[in-house]
């Protein structure tokens, strides 16, 4: 990772909006120029403002490209990638079977680190500004704390065991602490920011479309409720008293939202989530990182489709045929998957389309969630993928309310109740996925039942969508321990059948016997030759 041990002077600023920069990787540069030593730095507001752009900035850089944010969710049973081309280190992650040396790991591992230098450097330096309003002190720094937690619950569901860095400078010595060390540090920052982060902002950059730009009260609410769910599953099971935690939480979201303290709500039609027509003010949204297509290529967010739609297509994942075969049909699996694809030929087909013999790499459903028109803020039409982007801005969602409503539900019936509220919101979630009332769920269903619901739900929500790093279908998988499950399944890789009569199965095979091991990814190699303390 790079080290620095000055910060710099003069940030990156944005009049327009805070979060859409993400082009200030010179402030994790070790050899800057024009540098004040750290004591010095914060003499005002603006201080302040400027360290908490180059904070955000780097928080979206590290979130604009799979290979810095999702390579490891390809462990998930929702999404896989090509069996060949060159995706080797996506392909290592969907086949649990990834290496030391792959190509993208050091990036993987660097930007969570970014993250936490760029949060510790106001953790550590902001207490001393000279300002009228303490206030614009305690929520700069809130933001940070919660940035170093979410890098942090990155780093131990990806890893587990990390070096725990909260200094400015960074050791490469630094040695390894456990994962419920780990949990306990996530936990006591998140607490900091639930403190000192407002429900709604008042003045730009913060708030603009009438919603929060930045890390909110709410956001840091629901983020507690997931942290707990996975200290209550996998590897800490810690149980049921964990669950009650995630499911206060995540009811103090809802609550909030139900009397208006939040302006929290569910967009009526699920085709509008990923719209280009909510992608600046979606009122479901707890937290999102915003870009500009102004920006540099490299550090707006990649759409993704498979690499025979298109002429000179990058096909970096695509969705897995289980998955897509359970997924309730309805509004929701419409705007999830191209209803049809369009190869070369200019033919609408569907996706399980293929020649006999094969003429097909990769024969599979596709997401839609990160597709993005050439024509700026208008909405992809899968009819004519000519005209598609490969660097846009659409907003990446890292909590939305309807996962609140999915770990309300699943958390509360994991501890062993089954109320009127769960069943409640889950049917929120179902019926605008159903574009029905059908209120499918009811107060009959064992907690055991209710449970596995929710978690369903809350897959078919977010599926495919892994550019946030935080509450993907891997990361659901992985607190209850359901990769060996899949592995096995991977293993076998029986046909399914997709249309009457005609079978596929996934490209990418799977081989091997399962260890927990295949549960984290290794440190990386350059990592381990300057830390020995990462090498097991």
């Amino acid at each position: 990772m790079n080290r620095i041990y000055r910060p710099i002077r003069t940030l990156c600023l944005c009049a327009a909006s805070l979060c859409c920069l993400a082009a200030c990787s010179d402030f994790l540069d070790e050899n800057a120029y024009g540098q004040l030593p750290a004591e010095d730095f914060f003499q005002s507001k603006e201080d302040l403002d400027a360290s908490l752009n180059a904070l955000y900035s780097v928080v979206a850089v590290s979130q604009s490209q799979n290979n810095y944010c999702g390579t490891n969710f390809l462990a998930g049973d929702d999404i896989s990638t090509h069996p060949s081309s060159n995706k080797q280190p996506l392909r290592e992650h969907d086949q649990y079977a990834v290496t030391d040396n792959n190509a993208w790991l050091t990036a993987l591992w660097e930007q969570r680190y970014k993250v936490v230098k760029a949060a510790n450097f106001i953790i550590n330096n902001a207490g001393r500004t000279p300002v009228a309003d303490p206030a614009l002190v305690t929520r700069a720094m809130a933001q940070a704390h919660y940035w170093r937690a979410y890098s942090y619950f990155y780093l131990v569901t990806t890893w587990g065991e990390v070096p725990v860095v909260l200094e400015d400078e960074l050791d490469p010595a630094t040695p390894l602490s456990s994962v419920a060390d780990v949990y306990e540090l996530i936990l006591s920052d998140l607490k900091i920011a639930e403190q000192g982060c407002p429900a709604l902002y008042t003045e730009a950059p913060y708030l603009q479309n009438g919603v929060n730009y930045a890390v909110s009260e709410g956001a840091v609410k629901a983020t507690m409720a997931y942290v707990y769910m996975c200290m209550a599953g996998w590897p800490l099971n810690l149980g049921a008293d964990y669950y009650r935690l995630a499911a206060d939480k995540a009811e103090e979201v809802i609550d909030a939202a139900d009397r208006g303290t939040y302006y929290y709500r569910l967009l009526d039609d699920y085709a509008d989530v990923y719209s280009m027509k909510y992608n600046y003010n979606n009122p479901e949204l707890l937290l999102g990182i915003y870009y500009n297509r102004d920006r540099t290529a490299a550090s707006t967010p990649q759409t993704d489709v498979l690499d025979d739609m298109i002429q000179n297509g990058w096909g970096d994942t695509n969705g897995e045929i289980k998955f897509w075969k359970d997924f309730p049909d309805g509004p929701r699996k419409e705007a999830t998957y191209f209803p049809q694809i369009m190869l070369a030929d200019g033919v609408l087909r569907p996706w399980w389309y293929d020649t006999e013999p094969s003429s097909r790499a990769v024969v599979a459903p596709v997401f839609m969630k990160s597709v993005e028109a050439t024509e700026r803020g208008t909405e992809f039409d899968y009819r004519d993928p000519t005209k598609l982007v490969q660097f846009g801005e659409k907003t990446i969602q890292v909590i939305r309310l309807s996962e609140v409503y999915c770990w309300y539900a699943e958390a509360t019936a994991r501890a062993g109740s089954v109320t009127r509220k769960a069943v409640d919101v889950l049917n929120r979630v179902r019926n605008r996925a159903d574009g029905a009332a059908t209120n499918l769920y009811t107060t009959a269903m064992t907690p055991d039942e209710l449970a596995e619901a929710a978690y369903d739900e809350h897959g078919w929500e977010m599926a495919g969508y892994y550019w946030s790093g935080f509450a993907t279908r891997a990361r659901d998988m992985f607190r209850m321990y359901r990769m060996k499950e899949h592995f096995e399944f991977r293993v076998e890789n029986p046909e399914i059948e997709v249309a009457p009569g005609v079978f596929r199965r996934e490209a990418v095979p799977v081989s091997g016997a399962w260890d927990d091991s295949r549960m984290y990814s290794p440190y990386p190699y350059e990592e381990a030759i300057l830390n020995p303390n990462l090498k097991r």
